[in-house]
């Protein structure tokens, strides 16, 4: 180990930057986020220092370095462009003793500035030893994404409950289990999903329990539209840690390999007219599944409460009295209009977007046509691929433009993403006959136009076709 790893109590404490510029800004920013006395030495500041300074935040001695600028702090930060300088400081104060980082010097430091994760009072400190910052910070990004930006309330709450613990469990092995127990279980979720108040009601009953109850709960998480770096962090944490992961179709192959590998997978998926599990036995499975105590993701494909069937399921689930969350997550539309690059909004184009299913819950597309059919509006069709020529036709007939640009997107924001783009009248001619891959997005409008300009992504199955 090159370096011990510590934290510093610098809370009133007088701790001295040398240097003025940009570099020092970000260290003296840390230092007041310590809740340092910070001194600044420079002959001039950059402007958030100098705002600092004329706010009180900072002193700021306008000289160049002296050797008395030491006296009375216990911690120094060198940071000028002049290596002479930074030298001197760092022999000075090793000289006293003092704690002394140079910036971008490993060999004049006695000390090293980690890349921070804050979630105070939980901190995590990643450090290379100087060796490559950048590293450390892209660590330091990794940590960051697995770790609930709760935890700093968290840890806050459960330090007003040790004293209560320690009188409720005799020895040190059943209060660690309780901990444990709390930190993993309903009052993490709880604080988590933004229910301080309730979580703190369930670590008092579990207290005088004298256990943590672990009840079922059900993830309704939302899978997005198929690049798994679309799924939000809370996503990928609950995914990660379910018991069971009961998944759809249109949940992409990429997005489930990032669920639990040893989580028991239960595939519900639909199509049109062949449900492979009717949408009520999925509710009651649900609520069977989290009686039995187990944690379950209901992943879904795009966002649980567009065309998702989310509602109807945490319907049942509250009926039952089953926990549940709501994890949103980037839609299908969006996912895919933005692949694609077709705006579903512009100036020039449209001033509004509505969201349509192809088909109805009894099979059926009787739409409001009429509704659907105004000028400068983009509308978009979930689940109407077979319906496309119906779709196509009604529109015209309700005084739409048989010219009127129409794409359709196949596996939107995957490898295998294809756009076929026509009008109202030629659509539906060239797709007949082509082997179209589920899941699809309908978008009709004129910001269509705009697919061959604005259209950033190429997938695998578009490139190789271009070739």
């Amino acid at each position: 180990m090159d370096f011990l790893p510590i934290f510093m109590n610098l809370k009133g404490r007088s701790c001295l930057v040398v240097g003025g510029g940009e570099v020092a800004s970000r260290k003296a920013s840390l230092l007041l986020d310590a809740g340092a006395d910070l001194t600044v030495v420079a002959p001039e500041l950059a402007n958030t220092l100098q705002a600092w300074a004329n706010s009180g935040r900072v002193k700021h001695r306008e000289a160049g370095f002296e050797a008395s600028d030491l006296e009375d702090v216990v911690l120094v930060i060198a940071a000028t462009d002049d290596e002479a300088v930074n030298r001197q400081v760092s022999e000075l104060a090793q000289a006293r003793a003092l704690p002394v980082n140079v910036v971008d010097n490993p060999s004049l430091c006695t000390f090293v500035m980690p890349s921070i994760i804050d979630r105070s009072p939980v901190q995590i400190a990643v450090s290379t030893g100087g060796v490559s910052p950048v590293l450390a910070r892209l660590l330091r990004a990794r940590l960051e994404s697995l770790i609930p930006s709760a935890y700093g309330r968290l840890a806050s709450m459960v330090e007003g409950f040790r004293d209560a613990v320690k009188g409720r469990f005799d020895d040190v092995n059943s209060r660690r289990g309780f901990w444990e127990g709390v930190l993993q279980g309903r009052v993490a979720e709880l604080v988590f999903a933004g229910k301080d108040d309730a979580a703190r009601r369930e670590l008092e009953a579990s207290i005088e329990r004298g256990e943590v109850e672990m009840p079922g709960e059900v993830y309704l998480v939302g899978g997005g539209p198929g690049d798994p770096d679309l799924l939000t962090f809370r996503a990928l944490r609950l995914m990660q840690q379910a018991d069971v992961v009961v998944h759809d179709r249109l949940v992409s192959k990429e997005v489930l390999d990032l669920c639990r590998r040893d989580a028991e997978r239960i595939y519900v998926g639909k199509e049109r007219d062949n449900h492979s599990v009717p949408q009520d036995q999925i509710n009651q499975l649900l609520v069977d599944l989290a009686k039995q105590g187990k944690r379950i993701c209901r992943l879904k494909g795009g966002d649980p409460f567009v065309f998702g069937r989310g509602g109807e399921e945490i319907d049942t689930l509250t009926a039952n009295g089953v926990s549940f969350q709501v994890v949103p997550a980037i839609t299908a539309a969006l996912g895919a209009s933005s692949y694609a690059g077709i705006p579903l909004t512009h100036r020039d184009y449209s001033q509004s977007v509505v969201f349509v299913t192809g088909h109805l819950k009894d099979g059926s597309m009787n739409l409001n046509w009429k509704g659907l059919a105004q000028p400068q509006q983009t509308i978009v069709f979930y689940m109407g691929l077979k319906g496309l020529p119906v779709i196509c036709e009604k529109l015209i007939e309700n005084g739409l433009s048989p010219d009127l640009p129409i794409a359709l997107v196949q596996q939107a924001t995957t490898p295998r993403q294809r756009v076929y783009t026509g009008t109202l009248s030629t659509m539906p001619q060239i797709i007949e006959g082509t082997t179209i891959k589920p899941p699809t997005l309908i978008i009709v409008g004129d910001v269509v136009r705009l697919h061959e300009r604005l259209n950033w992504f190429t997938s695998d199955e578009e490139a190789g076709e271009k070739q």
